[in-house]
């Protein structure tokens, strides 16, 4: 994997990816990027950040249980995910990971791209971004 500085400029992009790279620039914001396949599990991911040289973040799509109100989890990768605590937080009876139309109809998004950029598209604002600050030593698998 090849570590690219700005937009590629490549008119062959999903509109989505374009659309990011045309926000970044738009507000002055410099960034590198990796050309990848979508990132499914942890360890796809790790591979990703090994080459960034930083440590990944999990971005979780999650809903209530009525799929009614919508949550982007943004935590430590090498944190684990307890629905119960979050839900606790939240104040809610069940927390779950929304179905993949949410995803898309709300965010624009496919699984295994989910990016706290998706938020661009969701012009109802009708996901609420949460955050996880991540833990002085990481948590054993």
């Amino acid at each position: 994997m090849t570590i690219f500085h700005g937009n590629p400029h490549d008119t062959a992009r999903l509109p989505q990816e374009q659309a990011c790279y045309a926000l970044l620039d738009a507000l002055g914001i410099p960034y590198d990027r990796i050309d990848h396949a979508p990132a499914f599990t942890m360890e796809a991911c790790a591979e990703i950040d090994s080459v960034f040289e930083t440590k990944m973040c999990k971005n979780l799509f999650l809903c209530n249980s009525q799929k009614t109100t919508f949550y982007l989890l943004l935590m430590p990768g090498d944190k684990h995910f307890k629905t119960k605590e979050v839900s606790h937080a939240l104040g809610i009876a069940r927390l779950s990971f929304a179905p993949e139309e949410y995803l898309v109809s709300l965010m624009g998004l496919r699984p295994g791209a989910v990016t706290v950029l998706g938020l661009m598209n969701d012009k109802e604002k009708s996901v609420n971004l949460l955050g996880i600050a991540p833990s002085v030593a990481p948590v054993p698998p």
